[in-house]
C-alpha cells in the first residue's frame, strides 16, 4: 500500500513581511500634498495663467518624492525622527526657536485645511463658515481617535480611503472638461509671467512640498517598522518605502495636475474663479451639478484628512524637539482656534488659503536643510548614507526652494 503523506501547509508570510503590508506611511504623508491649500493655489493658477505653471507641479512632485523618501529613510536607519535629531544637535534656546517657527507653520497648515473643509460644507449644505469649521474640527478629532485607539495601521487605512475620495472628487471633472493636451505639454517649459505668477508658483510649491509632511514621515516610517538591526531587513524596508513614496506621490501629483488642468480648460475668463466657491460655481455651470457635487465632496475629504494629519505632525514635532507629549485631541482643540478666528473675520477665505501656502513655502528650508545634512552624514547614517547623486539632488532641491522664497519675499516687499 502506498504510503500517504500529509502535505505541509504552505508557509504564509506575516502581514508585516509582505510587500503590501509594508506600504502605508507615505500615503498618510501624501495627504499633505492634496490639502485645500493645493486646491486654492492650483485652481487660481489654472484660471489666471492657463497651462503656464504645469511645470511647477511636475518639479514640485519630483522634489517631494526625493524629500519624502529621505525622511522615511532617516527614521528607518536611525530609529529617530527628524525633529528628535534636530533637538539632539541644538541648544535649548535653539530648540525653542525652532519649535516656535514649526508651530507657526503648523498654524498655517491648520488654517488652510479647516478653511477648506468649511468652504466645502458651505457649498454642500450652505452652512456658515464658522459652523463648518467647528464641524470639521470635531470630525477630525474622531479621525485622530482612530490613531490613538486603533493604532497606526487603522489610521493609515482610513486616510487611504479618504485619499481615494479626494482623487475621485478632483479628477472626475477632467473627463468632460476638454483639456488641451498641446497646452499641457507647452506648460512643461519653465517660465513665469509677472510677479503674480511667481507668487502663485511659490504658493503651489508651498502647498506641494509641505514642511509638516517632511517632519512626520520619519515618525511614520520609524513607528510602523521600527529600526531594523540587520542590513537585509533594513534594505527590504528601504525598498518598500521607496515604492510606497513613489505610488503615493504619483497619485497626489496626478490630483494636483488634474486640478490645474481643470481650471485651465474650464475656468479661464470666468468671473470670481479666484475663490474656491466661485471656482466651484463655474465648474458646476460648465460641467454640470454632478461634477460640482463630486468636487465639493473631494474638497471636504481633503480638509478632514489633511487637518488630522497636520495635527498629528505638530504633536510629533513638539515631542521630538521639546520632549513634551500633548494628547492629540487636546492639541486639536488648541490649534483650531486661529482657523476659526480667520473664518469669523471679513476676509476672503480662498486668499487666506493661498497666503497660508506662501508661509508654508518659507518654512520648508527649516525642515529640508537638516534632512539633507543628516541623510548625507556618514556618522548618522553609516553605510546607508546618501549616495553622491542623491546627496546632490537633496542639496539642489533645498537650494531651489530657498532661492524661490527669497524672490518671493523680495516681490512681496516691492509690492
Amino acid at each position: 500500500m502506498a504510503s500517504t503523506r500529509v502535505a505541509e501547509p504552505r508557509r504564509r508570510l506575516r502581514p508585516e513581511n509582505r510587500l503590501i503590508g509594508l506600504l502605508g506611511p507615505a500615503f498618510v504623508a501624501a495627504i499633505a500634498y492634496v490639502d485645500p491649500g493645493n486646491v486654492a493655489a492650483n485652481l487660481s493658477a489654472g484660471a489666471q495663467f492657463g497651462y503656464l505653471l504645469v511645470w511647477v507641479l511636475v518639479v514640485a512632485n519630483v522634489m517631494a518624492v526625493i524629500v519624502q523618501y529621505l525622511s522615511a529613510k532617516l527614521g528607518l536607519v536611525t530609529g529617530r525622527s527628524l525633529a528628535e535629531l534636530i533637538g539632539e544637535r541644538t541648544s535649548r534656546t535653539g530648540r525653542l526657536l525652532f519649535w516656535a517657527q514649526a508651530e507657526v507653520i503648523a498654524a498655517a497648515t491648520d488654517l488652510a485645511e479647516v478653511i477648506g473643509g468649511a468652504i466645502a460644507l458651505n457649498i454642500l449644505f450652505n452652512l456658515p463658515l464658522v459652523t463648518g469649521g467647528l464641524i470639521v474640527s470635531v470630525v477630525s478629532m474622531a479621525i485622530l481617535s482612530v490613531q490613538s485607539r486603533g493604532g497606526q495601521r487603522r489610521f493609515e487605512l482610513l486616510v487611504i480611503g479618504l485619499l481615494a475620495i479626494i482623487t475621485i472628487g478632483f479628477v472626475s471633472g477632467l473627463a468632460t472638461s476638454g483639456v488641451s493636451w498641446s497646452g499641457t505639454f507647452s506648460g512643461l517649459a519653465p517660465r513665469f509671467d509677472g510677479s503674480r505668477s511667481v507668487l502663485l508658483a511659490a504658493s503651489m510649491l508651498g502647498a506641494t512640498v509641505m514642511p509638516h509632511a517632511i517632519y512626520l514621515h520619519s515618525n511614520l516610517a520609524r513607528d510602523r517598522h521600527g529600526s531594523a538591526h540587520d542590513d537585509g531587513r533594513l534594505r527590504k524596508l528601504l525598498r518598500a518605502n521607496r515604492l510606497d513614496v513613489m505610488l503615493a506621490l504619483a497619485i497626489a501629483g496626478s490630483v494636483n495636475i488634474a486640478m490645474l488642468l481643470l481650471a485651465a480648460s474650464s475656468l479661464p475668463g470666468v468671473a470670481d474663479t479666484d475663490t474656491i466657491a466661485g471656482a466651484h460655481h463655474a465648474i458646476e455651470h460648465a460641467l454640470g451639478p454632478a461634477i460640482g457635487t463630486i468636487f465639493a465632496i473631494g474638497l471636504l475629504a481633503s480638509g478632514l484628512a489633511s487637518t488630522s494629519v497636520g495635527c498629528y505632525a505638530g504633536a510629533a514635532v513638539m515631542e521630538g524637539l521639546l520632549h513634551v507629549r500633548v494628547p492629540l485631541l487636546a492639541r486639536r482643540v488648541v490649534t483650531v482656534i486661529p482657523a476659526l478666528i480667520v473664518l469669523g473675520l471679513p476676509v476672503d477665505p480662498t486668499w487666506a488659503l493661498v497666503l497660508s501656502q506662501v508661509v508654508l513655502s518659507v518654512g520648508i528650508p527649516f525642515a529640508l536643510v537638516p534632512l539633507a545634512r543628516f541623510t548625507g552624514n556618514r556618522q548618522i547614517m553609516g553605510r546607508f548614507v546618501n549616495a553622491p547623486a542623491l546627496r546632490a539632488g537633496a542639496v539642489l532641491v533645498a537650494a531651489a526652494i530657498i532661492v524661490l522664497n527669497v524672490l518671493l519675499i523680495y516681490l512681496t516687499i516691492a509690492g
